[in-house]
């Protein structure tokens, strides 16, 4: 979790805030690197997430992500900032040409590279189809959504890179001991995982016995850890991807 000495020591320094965030959120600079910052202080109360704070929990999402191998995550880390502490993470360039999650016309779904995850009406009461794309990195995004528990995959907390990798941001409502998944990648429901996604999921299980789970104490409850380990011996058994359960919503709200 520790960024490298000139980007943990260096003076962040504000450059602008993204006003669509709900919670306080800046671009700013660490020398000639543009990161985002969120403090701790510009958090807004969660009635379903009262404990610890949403900073923590991105840098924990963080971690995990490593364990993975599969770079999810961006670099993310706490550090002191301007208005307190807060999360640090390195800004992403995504590609604007390209869309990992779209909403398109029932008329006009692709027939091939894309899955189907449901069905509704626009403003004016036209037939829509929500899709994403299928793509190993998009299926290992699935794969650690399910694990961090994620209740808030929105299609634009998916970053598409023009390189064709996907980076997942915004983690702050993740690792709830009670299910709260809530996410836009639900096209693969009941398909087996993969071998690499099942080496993903024993690399968590294995570091968690470890330095990871060691560290994850300073970040997480013990409840909300002992969870984590469930759900990836859970899904590890289980083999496939999970469908929705309980009464929440299955996608957050709004989509996008």
């Amino acid at each position: 979790m520790i960024a490298p000495a000139d980007l943990d020591d260096g003076t962040i320094e504000l450059t602008g805030r993204i006003r669509i965030a709900s919670n306080a959120t800046f671009l700013a600079k660490i020398g000639g690197v543009q990161v985002v910052y969120k403090p701790i202080a510009g958090e807004q109360p969660l009635w379903d997430f009262p404990d610890g704070n949403l900073a923590s929990r991105e840098a924990a999402a963080y971690l995990v992500s490593e364990s993975f191998g599969w770079n999810v995550v961006p670099l993310t880390w706490l550090r002191d900032g301007p208005m307190g502490r807060g999360m640090v993470q390195l800004w992403q360039d995504a590609d604007p040409a390209q869309d990992a999650v779209d909403l398109v016309s029932a008329h006009a779904v692709p027939e091939a590279g894309w899955r189907h995850v449901l069905e509704g009406t626009d403003e004016k009461g036209r037939p829509v189809t929500l899709i994403h794309e299928d793509s190993p990195a998009l299926r290992r995004m699935a794969v650690f959504d399910v694990v961090v528990n994620n209740a808030d995959r929105k299609g634009d907390h998916i970053l598409a890179m023009a390189n064709g990798h996907r980076h997942g941001v915004d983690h702050g409502v993740t690792f709830h001991a009670e299910h709260k998944l809530r996410t836009v990648l639900w096209g693969w429901l009941g398909d087996d995982l993969t071998a690499d996604e099942l080496a993903g999921i024993d690399r968590v299980s294995e570091h968690l016995a470890g330095e990871l789970g060691e560290t994850l104490t300073e970040l997480l409850s013990d409840e909300e850890i002992a969870a984590l380990a469930a759900r990836c011996a859970r899904l590890r058994s289980d083999a496939r991807f999970p469908a929705p359960h309980g009464e929440m919503p299955a996608v957050p709200w709004p989509l996008f």
